[in-house]
């Protein structure tokens, strides 16, 4: 009896070997410190930038590996993380504010590599480090945006009851009406009891006023609401940006932390985290001069906007649309090749518009793109101050009544991006503020990484030892294995677009080289115990495999299980566990079973062999 694979399998078992080596084989070459440049609003990079970047560093005397130009970024590759810190200083001081200069670390991937589609695993933010931001949410403005919509709500729906109202204002965490007659009154009064959950309704027949004020819980719900919309809005920021296995958390009654690993462009993550910008669509008050309102007589609800690159401009202060009903955005041309935003609204969004420019076809609305800005401040209470500034950035003339589907045009090409990206991912109900922003640096990263390697290392070696002096050349079998079995799980790792390697995932490593090894020993203890029954070589190669392939497919399988449990329900570091845990069993159950018997049928399989080293 000979033992032997057809050629068919042996080269299958060649080709995923060499496959994973070639995809692994970006880890070596590690990275390099760059500086990463990109334009803020009202700036652009072009090859001018690039020519002033060079002669700031040539001033300096630093001599960078490459300057390149990638996705109107430039990318300053350096020789060390030295002339790093003084390359940023340096091109800030050059280029100014107009730039955001961010340090960041660049693959040194080999192009024909990245031409391949290989790229180096992504590591944790325990390993490489990353960025840590804690951001407070401005409380007031999510009260206030609330209690506004419920104001609105109140005045339409008395429009429609037919019921006469002189005003309704805000006051507080309350909506105040003041009704014109007795019997407005009391029809407001019947009409607006027990109708809105959370709020209790006050009268006062005297001033013929009407107080919905909201309750105690249903203040306490309104700021949970709040965090927790934001937090979903981050969630979708985050993910727009590309991060694997961000931490995304409450912490107390009004702030979020959100921990980014291995962040490449950790400016625009700021950027864009940190962006509070959303739209608005308003008509035009056509009706009333401008240069009036310019000189201070302003009507009575319209205000006057600034226009970016135009002059001032009137509006009416009622809202139509704002993002909260964007669903989807993105960048394209027009015909003039200029960067607009393509813009899909939800239903109630759709039908919004569609009411809105039904009867003013042949006007002007204007797309009003609001920001709010932290000013390092906070009231007597401890919350954050926040400006508001508010341009309009677009007016075009309703040729026809829009639907669910428009554009927005008057943007330069990254603010579309930006805008884009921003509208994608929802609105924030509240402005936020980063309070806290730490970096993990890479030494941290570092000692983890080496700490990592090192346990790696000597277990591996100690494994080795062990399997020659104990199994002798079968023993070289299983460490060829295993060796085999670290490079498919380094390539399949970097083979994952999401995969992301943490501690804890060294530490499932570390744990599949151990079953790794417990196939083989089962696998060639049972070779020893068929020679012992007095079969032969061939005889017992065969029995051995076969005998051992049930109860490591049952020790491996249920381990595979405990693994997917683990990253369906755990998150983080514990997912990253579950990661390399699952690909390490499928790996080293391949290379224990058939890789191994690949390698024992190529060297003894075809002989007549009269025992056996092992």
């Amino acid at each position: 009896m000979l033992n032997k694979y057809p050629l068919w399998k042996n080269l299958l078992i060649i080709f995923v070997v060499l496959v994973a080596a070639l995809y692994a084989l970006p880890n070596i070459y590690g990275e390099d410190p760059a500086v990463q440049i990109s334009a803020d609003r009202n700036a652009t990079i072009d090859a001018s930038t690039m020519d002033r970047v060079r002669n700031a560093l040539d001033s300096v005397d630093i001599e960078p590996k490459s300057v390149s130009l990638e996705n109107e970024q430039l990318l300053v590759r350096l020789n060390s993380d030295n002339e790093q810190l003084k390359a940023r200083e340096t091109i800030l001081d050059s280029l100014g504010d107009n730039y955001i200069v961010a340090l960041n670390l660049a693959p040194a991937t080999p192009e024909w590599l990245k031409s391949l589609g290989a790229q180096p695993m992504k590591l944790g933010l325990d390993l490489r480090g990353g960025v840590h931001f804690l951001m407070e949410i401005d409380m007031g403005e999510a009260m206030s945006k609330i209690i506004d919509g419920m104001k609105d709500t109140v005045r339409a729906e008395l429009r429609e009851e037919r019921i006469r109202y002189s005003a309704v204002r805000v006051d507080g965490t309350a909506v105040e009406i003041e009704l014109r007659n007795d019997e407005a009154f009391q029809e407001a009064a019947q009409y607006l009891d027990n109708r809105y959950q959370g709020y209790v309704l006050a009268e006062n027949e005297e001033t013929r006023t009407l107080r919905l004020e909201m309750t105690e819980q249903k203040i306490a719900e309104t700021r949970d609401y709040a965090v927790d919309q934001n937090i979903t809005i981050m969630r979708n920021r985050v993910n727009e940006l590309g991060v694997a296995e961000p931490v995304i958390q409450r912490q107390g009654s009004n702030r979020i932390v959100v921990e980014l690993p291995g962040v490449q462009d950790t400016a625009r993550a700021k950027e864009i985290l940190g962006a509070t910008a959303t739209l608005e669509f308003r008509m035009v008050d056509s009706e009333n001069d401008v240069r009036d309102a310019m000189n201070g007589r302003v009507p009575f609800g319209s205000e006057l906007l600034p226009m970016r690159d135009g002059p001032q401009q009137l509006l009416k202060e009622d809202v139509i649309l704002t993002g909260d009903h964007i669903v989807n955005a993105g960048v394209g041309y027009d015909e003039y090749n200029r960067p607009q935003v393509n813009i899909t609204l939800d239903g109630v969004g759709g039908n919004k518009m569609s009411l809105a420019t039904k009867d003013n076809v042949g006007k002007p609305m204007a797309t009003v793109f609001i920001e709010y800005e932290a000013t390092d401040e906070r009231d007597e209470e401890g919350n954050l101050q926040f400006t508001k500034s508010a341009e309009v950035i677009n007016v075009a003339t309703i040729q026809s009544r829009l639907g669910s589907n428009f554009r927005i045009t008057g943007v330069g090409a990254q603010e579309a991006q930006n805008l884009a990206l921003l509208l994608r991912a929802g609105a924030l109900i509240a402005p936020i503020q980063i309070v806290e922003e730490r970096t993990v640096g890479p030494s941290l990263g570092q000692q983890n990484i080496d700490s990592g390697t090192q346990a790696i290392f000597w277990g591996f070696v100690l494994v080795l030892a062990f399997m020659v002096v104990y199994y002798k050349k079968f023993g070289l079998v299983a460490n060829a294995a295993l060796a085999t079995n670290l490079i498919l799980i380094i390539g399949v790792m970097s083979m994952i677009p999401g995969a992301t390697l943490t501690l804890p995932g060294m530490a499932g490593i570390v744990l599949t080289v151990g079953m790794a090894v417990d196939a083989n020993v089962l696998i060639f203890e049972r070779i020893r115990e068929e020679i012992k029954d007095k079969r032969s070589p061939q005889q017992a190669i065969h029995h051995g495999y076969d005998s051992a392939l049930s109860t490591i497919a049952d020790a491996n399988v249920t381990t595979l299980i405990a693994a997917l449990i683990l990253f369906a329900i755990g998150n983080g570091p514990i997912k990253g566990f579950a990661i390399t845990l699952a690909i390490g069993i499928i790996t080293s159950m391949f290379t224990a079973i058939v890789g191994t018997r690949a390698i024992v049928n190529s060297v003894w399989g075809g002989k007549r062999l009269s025992k056996l080293s092992i």
